[in-house]
């Protein structure tokens, strides 16, 4: 029998990642498991002169505001224990990152389902986390079935 002690959920707040933090919670009120909400930010450079720097400060409001958001978001399922992370870095670096650093045994994430030009142009942040996970990876669609309690 497969048993799940922590679920991770990739979420950027879009209608697409909701859907899979209520995967995520579903599956984690079935397992007993606890979720692991995380949201990765990147670094925003500022142009200054010739160059390109990273003012702490900005970093800082970039992170607090999505602590803010993180906090916000609503999992949909009773009785289950959340864990709140918000990360610098490239999200799917972080999102492999977070995974091994709290042995998760299943990852939930949303995709975009964007056209074949745009993946091409913009990559795929759940291909790639698909690929380098240390753990099974869930996609999920915006246009999948919904949970329905009979």
């Amino acid at each position: 029998m497969i048993t799940l002690k922590k679920i991770v959920v990739p979420t950027d707040f879009s209608d697409h990642s909701v859907k899979a933090v209520r995967y995520g919670a579903e599956l984690a009120s079935k397992f007993g498991a606890e979720l692991h909400l995380v949201h990765a930010i990147e670094a925003t450079p500022v142009m200054y002169g010739e160059g390109a720097y990273f003012p702490p400060e900005t970093q800082a409001e970039l992170e607090a505001a999505a602590v803010k958001q993180l906090d916000s978001v609503d999992v949909g399922a009773d009785g289950v224990a959340v864990v709140r992370k918000v990360v610098p870095g490239h999200p799917f670096v972080e999102i492999i990152r977070y995974a091994r650093e709290v042995d998760a045994g299943l990852i939930v994430i949303g995709t975009h389902g964007r056209g074949a030009i745009a993946h091409m142009l913009l990559g795929s942040v759940a291909e790639k986390v698909v690929r380098k996970a240390p753990c099974p990876v869930l996609t999920v669609r915006d246009k999948e079935h919904e949970f329905v309690n009979p």
